[in-house]
């Protein structure tokens, strides 16, 4: 077995077996390749099956002169992932990461905008411009929802149960969920919808699609980047923000004002509660309070 054949079928069962997304492969395919590169370069001819431990601890002490910790324990963490498979198919017996650590790294706490902050970034938005109006609902939707940027850029309108209060969500590995929409939200998403996007010229594989560009195709994740990062700059806003900053401001929140966890947890759509976790830390003084008011010996 080659790598490239590896790869191939290594991707095969991370799409078919695991349910990832393709953003999600094509991250566990480079920490891969990565290796393949390193082997290349060193002129070293071992194949995914004959690649001793030995071989892959060098790799890992050279990357580790290149890239930050972080990095290195992502790298480590694809690898190890690549040759579990490769044990769990039986082409190996071993998985030569086994005895490599991965660096100590904290948690690192998200970015979040305060409440303040969000209202200035959406006062921001030049509603004279023809696409003020849906840069105003999809931020409304970052927010109010605590979409992903790939959740919102394909939000379809068919996935609007404005009756119900509830839009339907498509998340990583293609897994739906329901999330709860406010009245306002829905407010500024009609608008849109009904006074702006219908003067769109839409092209056919779009139809369905919610939020449009101005040539009627689906919006990039990079144009909704390129747009909160404007926004940023226009209020003159010193944080480093992405449009997931307001899906962190989204849960924050909640759970500042008392929301359960395990109700964030399935509006984020999060597998396991140990990811929706990390905003316990975001603000002590909140879980402060709540010792305060709900313990018996307070």
């Amino acid at each position: 077995m080659n790598w490239n054949q590896a790869l191939k079928d290594y991707s095969h069962y991370l799409r078919l077996e695991r349910g990832l997304a393709d953003n999600s492969i094509k991250n566990y395919i480079l920490d891969v390749e990565k290796l393949v590169g390193f082997l290349n370069s060193s002129n070293i001819n071992e194949t995914p099956i004959s690649i001793h431990k030995d071989t892959v601890q060098h790799f890992i002490y050279e990357i580790a002169k290149i890239v930050n910790p972080r990095s290195q324990a992502r790298i480590i963490s694809g690898l190890k992932s690549f040759f579990n498979y490769l044990v769990f198919e039986d082409y190996r017996t071993d998985n030569p990461l086994d005895l490599i650590e991965s660096p100590k790294i904290g948690r690192k706490l998200p970015d979040t905008l305060s409440e303040i902050e969000i209202n200035q970034l959406i006062d921001a938005i030049d509603l004279s411009k023809t696409e003020g109006t849906r840069n105003k609902a999809m931020i409304e939707t970052l927010y109010g929802c605590g979409l992903r940027v790939s959740e919102l850029i394909g939000l379809k309108i068919s996935d609007l149960f404005f009756d119900e209060d509830f839009i339907k969500v498509t998340g990583k590995g293609n897994k739906q969920r329901f999330v709860p929409i406010s009245d306002i939200n829905k407010k500024y998403i009609s608008i849109y919808k009904n006074e702006v996007r219908v003067h769109v010229n839409i092209q056919k594989e779009s139809l369905d699609i919610l939020f449009l560009n101005r040539r009627g195709k689906q919006l990039t994740r990079a144009m909704v980047f390129t747009i909160v990062k404007n926004l940023a700059e226009k209020i003159g806003l010193k944080k480093n923000i992405s449009p997931h900053t307001f899906r962190h401001s989204f849960a924050t929140h909640l759970l500042e004002n008392g929301a359960d966890l395990r109700a964030i947890q399935q509006m984020l759509g999060h597998e396991s509660i140990t990811t929706t976790e990390v905003y316990m830390h975001v603000d002590r003084t909140h879980l402060a309070e709540v010792m305060n008011k709900y313990h018996p010996r307070k």
